[in-house]
């Protein structure tokens, strides 16, 4: 029994510190979410009261809620995909031979990933601009009209995929890269021995390597995608005509600009129901796929 009582007594300081500020707070938020706790439950707890399963009941009813999730679920499905295409393609450049200065171009294409997010999407809300903006200046040098990138409804959904794209594609494309550097190198030996071409190698050797990797990668992709909320906050506010309001965003409305806590909790619970449904799901495929 030494060993054992010795474990827990390391690990005692991190399980507190998990129990204190993971494990009591989503606890208080799930009873929160059965209750109508708003602005007058913060000054005494005598005015809250039970509501059982109506806060969910509600979000069914509540048009915003299902134009926040179609928006979420939009900024997912092109948002991943092109994400972990666009890190395994930097990811390949970077680890091939032919490439020069190496460490410049993964410290490069790596820095939007530690720079302040308000900070980057405040740059890009000016890059946007529909009359001064830099892109459509270079568009206007291709004799292409200006685009109202933040106040037309069907590029504002668009122009924050690309931004959260650009942020963050670069983490994907170190664990990637890292990747690549461990596959042995006699696996490429044995297929350019039997004649195999460069996208026939790609196919049988590089993506089964890195299948493990792909799958973290796309899982982590996911959840984090399900989590807009920096960019629509700062460069558009949910709008035009609320087609950049998501989950997240629709939950700070809710709990922090109108003060009903009870209904945000409600909104925070069906998003993680949602997420931890799509990473199932999505981790199931993912397997399915690399079996094959």
């Amino acid at each position: 029994m030494r060993p054992t009582r010795a474990g827990w007594l390391f690990a005692a300081p991190a399980l507190l510190a998990i129990g204190v500020f993971f494990v009591l707070p989503v606890a208080a938020a799930l009873l929160m979410s059965a209750t109508d706790f708003d602005l007058y439950g913060l000054a005494s707890l005598r005015n809250v009261r039970f509501v059982g399963l109506e806060n969910y009941l509600h979000l069914l009813e509540r048009p915003l809620f299902w134009r926040a999730l179609a928006n979420t679920l939009f900024f997912v499905a092109v948002g991943v995909p092109l994400s972990i295409a666009i890190s395994l393609g930097a990811a390949l450049l970077l680890h091939s031979p032919l490439t020069r200065f190496k460490g410049f171009f993964r410290t490069a294409l790596f820095a939007p990933v530690v720079t302040t997010l308000a900070a980057v999407a405040v740059v890009w809300l000016f890059l946007l601009h529909a009359r001064y903006g830099l892109l459509n200046h270079a568009l206007s040098w291709l004799g292409l009209h200006p685009v109202d990138w933040l106040g037309d409804p069907r590029w504002a959904m668009p122009a924050i995929v690309l931004l959260s794209v650009w942020k963050n594609f670069g983490y994907n494309m170190v664990i990637l890269l890292a990747g690549l550097q461990a596959i042995p190198g006699h696996l490429y030996e044995a297929a350019a021995l039997d004649g195999a071409g460069p996208a026939a190698v790609f196919r049988h050797v590089t993506v089964p390597a890195l299948a493990p990797m792909l799958i973290m990668v796309s899982l982590l992709t996911m959840a984090g995608h399900f989590q807009l909320f920096a960019e629509p906050y700062v460069m558009t506010q949910g709008g035009p005509a609320e087609r950049t309001v998501t989950v997240l965003y629709l939950m700070y409305q809710d709990g922090f600009k109108w003060w009903s806590l009870g209904t945000a909790s409600s909104v925070a619970f069906v998003l993680f129901t949602f997420m931890l449904g799509f990473s199932l799901l999505q981790r199931r495929l993912t397997r399915g796929v690399a079996a094959a």
